[in-house]
């Protein structure tokens, strides 16, 4: 029988060590934050100043424009953080205050593909991170959160709030998006009283944060707000842009809801869909907008000519936020019940041009129940639209909502070769996967992401009759079997239960510091309503070694080891012949001496 003494002097050979960072506060003497509340309809131009609407004359042809920059500085609001409590008074949707809308969701049926579906495995695979509260409710449902990460800040938008973070959490600037922020973010260069639907990113090739937003007023007024950070802290000069938004196609007008926003190395582009202003809920629906700013005059502040074009097409469009090389952008819509219609545009500032695809998937309807949670009524969980985009080095990813087993909402995702397409080659699935619960578990907002090293990570939400809703995180590896995701862990949950609108998204982006730490924006609902959340999370294969589990091999890992062994603890049997020896203790120095992955 090895002694204590004999395998602490076989271990103690492998000691290694290990190494930190830390972001300073940010501190100001302040006037006291004011209350967020939802505010009337305030056109910031009128219909006799509006400009003429931008008129599409050919599905195929963009139609260009000019727009110019208001400058402004951050730092010279009067007041920092405006916002750092919730609003606990009545609560506004923003579907009230828009023109009647709607479109026809229904799926046609397709060719489903034959590719197996993975499944949740049980693996472990996430590390959770930093965490912190972020915005909390502001009188708006449902909030749409999103963030974008830099090297050093943290980015937040809802309806209808702005903030910035360090990295620790600590709130540096927080603004009301509309007029009600005397000034708002978007009001210097127009924005009136109903500013919606914000969405943020970093591109993390240029260094810059982008902020995009929209406004409609009545049946007259249609907008796309849109700010650029002059470099990587976002304290401090953004070039904003009000670029008007009504287009007319044929005889009708429509405005812009619902917009994606992502980039490649030419371009930021805005997606969204057209609905009929002033016109019947049931049959105003145009297809969706493709606009196309030129990145090198909004990253000086400079006059820039933007360009629109409108398809022939029934469906909701989102934009892939690029990573790595991004010569062009590429764009995912659903098609059918069993197909991606994957887009990309030539020539974006030039002559651009739609062109696009199908690539074929599994059979997903749209889900069909909303979701229960304790001690609330249901949540709604949406139509299955996809809800974000990402690209990487050839490899497309997108996620969505889809009716599963008995009525309950499930994660599905899918990841797309797009094999130098058009160029050469057709885009092809590699794999797709869901996340589904048991009994009344509902999965749904799933937001996706991918690293450096190719692994992938989601962000979602989840809730039952017998849990409030919680935001929960899952990895795949690359090299894990395809279509397998890690079980979803828990990171955050309320403490009370909700009804209504949810969402209508989770975020999910990469650290550019690192390119391999996640970090997601999700909710849950506190006593006063809804509760944002900012946090992180990287992905490896679990380390044998970690005994402690600190994310560290070290002295202390030994020390355990040796409890472990010494007790005649099985969990270090790791031969796996049911005895513990002394090929044990080499089998753990292997594996100590091998590192964590």
């Amino acid at each position: 029988m090895l002694t204590a003494t004999g395998a602490a002097s076989l271990l103690l050979v492998a000691v290694g060590c290990s190494t930190p960072e830390q972001h300073a506060n940010r501190s100001a003497d302040l006037p006291e934050p004011v209350a967020l509340a939802p505010m009337g309809q305030v056109s910031g131009q009128g219909s006799a100043n509006r400009p003429d609407p931008i008129r599409i004359t050919d599905p195929n042809v963009a139609v260009r424009h000019w727009i110019t920059p208001t400058i402004i500085d951050t730092r010279a609001f009067d007041v920092q953080i405006q916002v750092d409590s919730p609003w606990t008074g009545p609560i506004d949707t923003v579907k009230n205050h828009l023109p009647a809308h709607k479109r026809d969701k229904t799926l046609a049926e397709g060719t489903p593909s034959m590719m197996p579906v993975g499944i949740a495995n049980g693996e472990s695979r996430t590390t959770p991170g930093a965490q912190f509260p972020s915005i909390s409710q502001t009188g708006w449902a449902p909030p749409d959160p999103t963030l974008a990460v830099g090297p050093n800040h943290i980015v937040e938008t809802v309806n209808s709030l702005i903030a910035f973070y360090d990295k620790a959490g600590n709130l540096q600037f927080s603004r009301q998006l509309g007029d009600a922020g005397s000034p708002g973010f978007f009001e210097p260069q127009g924005a009136g009283g109903f500013t919606f639907d914000p969405k943020c990113m970093y591109d993390h090739n240029t260094g810059r944060f982008i902020v995009v937003a929209l406004e409609t007023y009545g049946s007259t007024e249609s907008w796309i707000d849109i700010a650029v950070s002059d470099d990587s802290d976002p304290n401090g000069t953004w070039y904003k842009y009000r670029t008007d938004s009504v287009i007319q196609v044929g005889a009708n007008e429509y405005w812009v809801d619902y917009p994606g926003i992502g980039f490649d190395d030419n371009a930021f582009y805005v997606t969204g869909n057209l609905f009929k202003l002033n016109g019947p809920s049931s049959d105003g629906f145009a297809g969706p907008l493709f606009r196309i700013f030129n990145k090198t005059p909004l990253l000086n502040g400079d006059p820039v000519q933007i360009a629109d074009i409108v398809p022939d097409f029934n469906a909701s469009v989102q934009v892939a936020q690029s990573y790595g090389s991004a010569p062009r952008c590429f764009f995912l819509s659903r098609e059918s019940s069993s197909e991606l219609r994957v887009w990309t545009i030539n020539n974006p500032l030039g002559s651009a041009t739609l062109q696009s695809t199908t690539v074929a998937h599994a059979s997903a309807s749209s889900p069909s129940n909303a979701a229960p949670n304790l001690n609330g009524g249901t949540l709604d969980v949406l139509d299955g639209r996809l809800m974000n985009v990402h690209w990487r080095d050839g490899n497309l990813y997108a996620a969505h909502g889809i009716d599963g087993s008995g009525g309950r909402t499930k994660a599905r995702w899918y990841h797309i070769a797009t094999n130098n397409w058009p160029s050469s080659g057709s885009p092809s699935l590699v794999q797709q996967g869901d996340i589904e619960g048991t009994g009344s578990q509902h999965y749904f907002f799933p937001a996706i992401a991918s690293d450096s090293s190719n692994n992938i990570g989601l962000v979602m939400a989840r809730s039952s009759s017998s849990e409030y809703a919680n935001v929960r995180i899952a990895g795949h590896l690359d090299g894990d079997a395809l279509g397998t995701m890690s079980a979803p862990e828990q990171v955050d949950i309320g403490s009370a239960g909700y009804n209504g609108r949810w969402g209508d998204y989770f975020d999910l982006t990469i650290d550019p510091s690192d390119d391999r730490t996640f970090w997601y924006v999700g909710m849950h609902a506190e006593n006063f309503g809804w509760q944002t959340v900012i946090g992180s999370f990287t992905l490896a294969a679990p380390c044998e070694a970690d005994i402690t589990g600190n994310g560290e091999l070290d002295i202390f890992d030994v020390f355990a080891f040796l409890n472990l062994f010494n007790s005649g603890d099985l969990d270090v049997d790791y031969t796996g012949d049911g005895v513990l020896d002394i090929f044990d203790v080499f089998a753990y120095l292997d594996l100590f001496n091998a590192g964590c992955p």
